[in-house]
């Protein structure tokens, strides 16, 4: 899943949360849910979550808030920032 946010300071960011994609496992295999952070096109974050595949309303009520917080100024793009939300429960 992906949502858009206008940060403050008129930057665009991506919001994505999905199975992280690796070469080496097969797809069906693949079972980490990834926290990713796009701005302008460039990664900002990428932090594994605590999310299983199956927690797509999880997903999507955590990258909304994530949204909310970039565009309000309370969240910065950052893996430090983000950290909190990738290590909670849903």
């Amino acid at each position: 899943m992906e949502e858009t946010a206008a940060l403050p300071d008129g930057r665009s960011a991506v919001v994505r949360i999905a199975v992280a994609d690796d070469s080496y496992v097969d797809r069906r295999d693949l079972d980490t849910v990834a926290l990713e952070v796009r701005v302008d096109g460039e990664t900002a974050a990428v932090l594994n979550t605590l999310l299983d595949p199956e927690q797509v309303s999880e997903a999507r009520a955590m990258a909304r808030e994530i949204v909310a917080g970039l565009e309000s100024g309370e969240l910065e793009p950052t893996g430090g920032a983000l950290e909190p939300f990738a290590l909670e429960r849903r």
